[in-house]
């Protein structure tokens, strides 16, 4: 199989084209024939070797996958060849990624792909989907009606958390940088719009929540974004976060009696810990698509899998609003 492999940690430019032997499917197994993929914060990280959970060199990248099963491993119920798949199942130690013709899954890290939209934009939803509902549900036990703060309302994880948010009956105020962004924001189902470079936390918190702090702040951005998670907190509020590789001081947490959970969504593929709970997890994705109350951001670009080091760049240059969509093929040659 054809694939696009590291061989090191660097730069976008340490991506190769490799051919590769075509992986089985073992017991538990699928083996997808991959249409689409999607970029990651967690990808360029794993690149950079920031994050050494990637999987071995040659390294095939890539969590995100949505494709075509042609090869069910014994044992699966469920699943038979020709069905399309959606699914975050790879792309760190253990478990090579989705950047190939081919891709090997545990049959719980995928599910039927909705058919409310094109095969190929499923791909963008799987791993922030499930960061989302990693904090959101199974973490902060979101209630209806509460009031919630989620941090950079159109990025990647962000955008699947307001929507995620509204569905679970809760209000729902976000950050922006832009009034771009604002009316993006808006039209995913954001009740309260905060221009972070306009307003400061004290200012928003006043204005939304009369000074008492939200119950619930999900921050998807980490570094100093964190501190500001804890000043807009409620008292007793809980606080999510998909970045912490940094250092904090933490007495506001115990001057509020906050709880901080942190997520890092590899860990269930990393750890193989509740696998079975990843499957409900993406039928929830699923079902929140095919009922109109989940779609993808999709950046303005796309790319092929050929030119993920220019999808890379992208990422990193800051330019991007929403999802990152990677497919195998171009236009001129449609998957077989």
């Amino acid at each position: 199989m054809k694939a696009f492999v590291i061989h090191r940690y660097g730069g976008p430019e340490v991506f190769e084209p490799a051919t590769l032997p075509d992986p089985q499917a073992e017991p538990g197994q699928l083996r997808i024939r991959v249409h689409a993929s999607s970029v990651n914060p967690l990808e360029i990280k794993i690149r950079k070797g920031l994050v050494r959970s990637g999987p071995e060199f040659p390294a095939i990248l890539n969590g995100d996958v949505a494709g075509i099963v042609d090869q069910v491993g014994e044992g699966v119920a469920g699943f038979q060849v020709g069905d399309a798949v959606v699914g975050c199942a790879g792309g760190v130690r253990g478990h090579p990624g989705a950047l190939a013709d081919f891709m090997v899954a545990d049959a719980n890290l995928v599910t039927q792909a909705p058919k409310r939209l094109p095969l190929e934009e499923c791909a963008v939803l799987p791993l922030v989907f499930m960061t989302a509902w990693s904090a959101l549900v199974d973490r902060a036990d979101i209630q209806p009606g509460e009031h919630v703060l989620v941090h950079a309302g159109t990025g990647g994880v962000g955008h699947v958390a307001v929507q995620l948010a509204k569905a679970r009956g809760a209000r729902v105020a976000t950050t922006v940088s832009s009034e771009q962004k604002a009316a993006i924001a808006r039209d995913l189902g954001a009740d309260d719009i905060i221009l972070y470079r306009q307003e400061p936390v004290a200012d928003y918190v006043g204005r939304l929540t009369g000074g008492a702090g939200f119950p619930l702040v999900f921050d998807t951005v980490g570094g100093p974004n964190l501190d500001a998670s804890f000043e807009a907190a409620a008292v007793s509020a809980r606080v999510c976060s998909i970045n912490t590789r940094s250092t904090h001081d933490l007495s506001p947490l115990h001057a509020k009696n906050l709880t901080l959970h942190v997520i890092f969504r590899s860990v269930p593929l990393l750890y193989g810990l509740e696998l079975k709970h990843q499957s409900w997890i993406l039928s929830n994705l699923a079902e929140m698509v095919e009922a109109g109350t989940l779609r993808p951001l999709l950046a303005e670009r796309r790319f092929t899998f050929a030119q993920i080091a220019d999808a890379h760049r992208y990422l990193e240059s800051g330019e991007a609003v929403g999802k990152i969509l990677l497919t195998r093929n171009g236009d001129e040659d449609r998957y077989p």
